[in-house]
């Protein structure tokens, strides 16, 4: 009797989603013996692919950096806004014990430039970095700063300067240690060794009677219906105007 694998279109899989699955589908078939199943030869092409599909994830994994390096620098420019923007405040307010203090930040701010949310990441390090060395050596700056209670605002436009270049830092070192693949290329090699396979492993199950192809087509079909579930779901998501690109990866079902 001819066992049916119902099938999903991989070009809706992001690349992280894609191996996984792929993994998956090999994992679950890997339980049973490919050589009663007459499946050896073509399930030996399917393990084949799991190291060019590693690449992807290792590849996949050096770009996961990005966001947290966004998020620090969103930060750090929203510190560094909160600073200009308190001194351009306090400018308003006319008093002995806090003119004096606000010419001396609206000076060293001019110094250093009130546009660094502007500049890219490097550019912004450094500048930022500047500022805080300049702040540090300056007596005066860093009275008027306490002065007028901006320690908090400073204190932490320091820290996340720091976590971000080390992340960027670390960001870079993966990148060069990991190889640059044809994900493209990869996949559409990797569709057509699976979708062989789902062909063959039908094509066998209506040619040989007694092994039991049933049991692996109910765990695999239902593999693939929790990917469609997942799937149909992100696409209402889209359709109602969510930005699906920012959500997590679809999460490997359990096998």
């Amino acid at each position: 009797m001819e066992a049916t694998i119902d099938r999903l279109r991989f070009y809706n899989l992001w690349n992280s989603e894609y191996s996984i699955f792929v993994n998956q589908i090999a994992a679950i078939f890997g339980n049973y013996d490919a050589d009663a199943l007459h499946l050896k030869k073509a399930f030996g092409k399917l393990l084949n692919v799991l190291p060019d599909l590693d690449k992807i994830k290792a590849q996949e994994l050096g770009s996961v950096q990005s966001k947290p390096l966004q998020e620090l620098n969103s930060e750090r420019d929203t510190l560094h806004t909160a600073i200009v923007a308190q001194v351009k405040a306090l400018k308003k307010i006319r008093h002995a014990s806090v003119a004096p203090n606000v010419i001396v930040l609206k000076r060293f701010l001019d110094t250093h430039g009130r546009d660094i949310a502007k500049a890219n990441y490097n550019a912004a390090t450094d500048r930022t970095n500047k500022m805080l060395a300049d702040y540090d050596d300056k007596a005066d700056v860093k009275t008027a700063v306490e002065a007028l209670n901006l320690k908090i605002l400073f204190d932490q436009f320091r820290i996340v300067n720091v976590q971000f270049a080390d992340l960027f830092l670390q960001r870079g070192h993966e990148e060069v240690s990991i190889e640059k693949i044809d994900i493209r290329a990869i996949r559409a090699n990797t569709d057509k060794v699976l979708t062989s396979f789902f062909n063959g492993f039908e094509f066998c199950s209506d040619e040989y009677d007694e092994p039991d192809y049933q049991t692996p087509a109910i765990e695999i079909n239902n593999l693939v219906a929790y990917y469609k579930t997942q799937l149909k779901a992100r696409a209402t998501r889209r359709s109602e105007g969510n930005d699906v690109s920012k959500e997590d990866p679809i999460a490997g079902a359990p096998i």
